[in-house]
């Protein structure tokens, strides 16, 4: 079953992805782990055949801001969070490398410039690569401190005009509580944004959530490290929990 999504002017389906760096490495683990990007790279290869993908980079597994923003440890928090855009880079030219390895042709574009690495992000630019049916791996957040790569992403899925943002993340959806403290939180299969605010649901954070329903931007969040589910979302099959405009509380019903 699909979104009800359909691309405007008969062109392909485009997705933004969001993936964090849980993605880059196994449970547990911090750094890059090479079958954890390989694997990542064949499931968005075979989507990129039929979809337009734009991934956001996340980059916990080397560096989350938030660790060095004690005043003990020296280092200023807006300089943190530079430190962690730098990191989501280094994510993106390991999963370029692992894409373009299958084939895949890949531009890696940044919000902060450094060409010897990257493209600068051009919203223009990266609409044309998303049309030649390039991957566009989207790093260092939005450029700017103080402002999650959730809602970077939130950001890229409005400037590129995607159908859905898709947020991959460890757990199956979005749930009434934290399933991994608590084994009896209910799974959502669909969430108004009105519905997923006012729980305070901490998945996403809420000025993504916020900037994706002031423009009706619909979020797909599902559990990637299922296999099949990375492409199965990018395709725009039911799968996790859909946020969107409209709809009921469906609690307790997977959407898979």
């Amino acid at each position: 079953m699909f979104d009800g999504i359909e691309s405007a002017g008969g062109r392909r389906r485009r997705v933004v992805l969001k993936i964090s760096g849980d993605g880059f490495t196994r449970p547990g683990e911090r750094g890059i782990v090479m079958d954890a990007v390989l694997h990542l790279a064949e499931q968005i290869a075979r989507a990129a055949k039929s979809t337009e993908i734009a991934v956001v980079l996340g980059g916990g597994n080397i560096l989350r801001g938030a660790q060095f923003t004690a005043a003990s440890r020296g280092i200023r928090e807006a300089t943190a969070h530079y430190m962690g855009m730098l990191a989501t880079v280094i994510n993106g030219l390991a999963l370029q490398d692992a894409l373009e390895d299958l084939g895949c042709e890949t531009r890696l574009m940044t919000a902060i410039r450094m060409e010897g690495v990257a493209e600068p992000y051009i919203r223009r630019r990266a609409w044309r690569h998303l049309e030649k049916g390039r991957v566009v791996l989207l790093g260092a957040g939005t450029g700017r401190p103080f402002v999650t790569t959730d809602t970077a992403a939130a950001q890229w899925a409005l400037e590129l005009e995607a159908d859905v943002m898709l947020k991959a993340t460890r757990v199956d959806g979005v749930f009434s509580d934290d399933p991994e403290r608590n084994p009896h939180a209910v799974l959502y299969g669909e969430l108004t944004y009105e519905e997923y605010l006012s729980q305070n649901l901490g998945v996403l954070d809420r000025e993504a959530v916020t900037k994706c329903m002031q423009y009706g931007m619909p979020i797909r969040v599902f559990n990637f490290k299922r296999e099949g589910n990375l492409e199965r979302a990018i395709a725009g099959e039911k799968v996790g929990t859909l946020i969107h405009g409209t709809g009921k509380l469906a609690a307790g019903a997977p959407a898979s």
